[in-house]
């Protein structure tokens, strides 16, 4: 019902995306009461709610947590609930050409933030312009944008204490054909005495990995003692630098989502194996961490013993951020955990290493509780069917490991728009979306708003 008005909107579509991508839109929790999130997250949301106006529509900015879009008439309301804001990305990483510079090649879209979640926020948008424009509704359309998605969630718990919520709805920040379950979400932080023998710990550097991605790169800068070995030698993944009385470290990796931590190659993985096999330390506390599995990605050695699988898969872990303050390792890690298992149980197996580390201080850094929906639920079945029809496909349902705002409101799946049998291309280098593909999320997103709203 809507295609053609989308295939006429297709350059609007690509140049709203390409000028999304011009903001480096990092959420920075500055404190600052006027920019919440730091200037480009403000920056942005002004830009899409002046769009918003252009178009037509209803849109207001919640104190700069936050702002909306909506459209229609009535008292049930439809909530699409995605996110303006962007995990970190530079040149220096590995891309072929800058992340905040949009970039289209072979018909491909590249710049951070094309596919996690501006490309699909634009989708949604020009959908709801596609409905505005040429028919009627029985309910109200209402385009959520967040952002503090990719760190703590403050903007939409903020919109929840604020706002109307959805009475039904979807976030466009996953994958088709729509997810009816997602992980829990737990970050767990470790901290305890650490010290190389013969060397001096000055600096570990992570260059400000995100939690919820796949360290690149990671180094540790050691002042060298007398005694010091000098027979180290390079690996692929390890570069060394020597100076007088001073020895850097780095380790090179490759990022990918935490949800999908196989896809990446850990770069603290790499440091520690290399410190474990060619240095001595005071004592055991990382060789033995390391042994029982701290850094296996998937079913972690020492939770031999829990169940840690279900429909929704096997539990994840990232070791995400490593650093050394006041004599002390301090370990980061970011899990995704299966539907039907406890977060405490998880966190049990955490706390349970001060048997052996009586200094280790364990915390809980923030966790999200799962979402699982029935695959028959109405909601379910009509976003998946509107797919398949769509595709012409007999696509099913599907878990996964990431975390979206689907799981901050009752009665909302995500949905999209990461096609079946892609790439998840979030929190990657190169990160793109096909620009065929943003075009047909739209017109899916039309058709499952019309289908809710009408």
């Amino acid at each position: 019902m809507f295609d053609k008005t989308i295939e006429n909107s297709k350059n609007e579509i690509i140049s709203t995306l390409c000028e999304l991508i011009k903001f480096p839109s990092v959420s920075n929790e500055s404190g600052n009461s006027q920019y919440p999130f730091g200037e480009e997250c403000n920056n942005v949301l002004n830009y899409v709610l002046e769009l918003g106006n252009s178009m037509g529509f209803k849109t207001k900015n919640i104190d700069g947590y936050c702002g909306y879009i909506e459209f229609g008439e009535g008292k049930e309301l439809v909530g699409i609930i995605g996110h303006l804001d962007v995990v970190p990305a530079n040149i220096e990483d590995g891309w072929t050409t800058p992340p905040f510079v949009p970039s289209i090649r072979n018909n491909k879209l590249f710049g951070r933030g094309s596919i996690d979640d501006k490309g699909p926020i634009v989708s949604a948008l020009y959908a709801m312009k596609a409905i505005k424009d040429s028919i009627s509704v029985s309910k109200r359309v209402r385009l959520i944008l967040g952002l503090n998605e990719e760190k703590s969630w403050k903007c939409i718990n903020y919109y929840k204490k604020h706002e109307e919520h959805p009475t039904i709805g979807f976030s466009p920040d996953a994958n088709f054909p729509g997810i009816y379950a997602e992980k829990g979400i737990m970050s767990v932080k470790l901290a305890n005495n650490f010290e190389i023998k013969d060397y001096t710990i000055l600096e570990i550097n992570c260059k400000n990995n995100a939690i919820n991605v796949v360290p690149k790169y990671c180094s540790i800068k050691l002042k060298k003692n007398y005694t010091a070995n000098s027979n180290l030698r390079e690996t692929e993944n390890i570069k060394l630098t020597e100076s007088d009385d001073t020895l850097l470290i780095e380790a090179f990796g490759i990022s990918a989502h935490s949800a999908h931590p196989e896809l990446g190659k850990n770069s603290i993985q790499i440091l520690v194996e290399y410190l474990i096999n060619n240095f001595e330390f005071t004592d055991s506390y990382l060789k033995i961490l390391y042994e029982i599995g701290l850094f296996d990605i998937e079913s972690p050695r020492f939770m031999s013993n829990t169940k840690i699988e279900d429909e929704s898969g096997v539990l994840t872990s990232n070791v995400a951020i490593l650093e050394y303050i006041n004599n002390q390792l301090i370990i980061s890690i970011n899990l995704r955990i299966p539907v039907t298992i406890s977060l405490d149980d998880i966190f049990s197996k955490y706390t349970d290493f001060k048997f052996s580390f009586p200094n280790l201080n364990v915390e809980k850094l923030g966790i999200q509780e799962p979402l699982f929906v029935e695959k028959d639920n109405y909601l379910v079945k009509t976003l998946v069917d509107i797919f398949n029809k769509k595709t012409n496909s007999t696509s099913l349902p599907i878990a996964i490991g990431g975390g979206t705002y689907a799981r901050a409101f009752p009665n909302c799946i995500s949905y999209g728009a990461t096609m079946p049998g892609d790439k998840d291309m979030c929190h990657q280098v190169d990160e793109f979306i096909e620009i065929d593909k943003l075009i047909l999320s739209s017109k899916i997103y039309a058709d499952a708003i019309y289908e809710l709203s009408k």
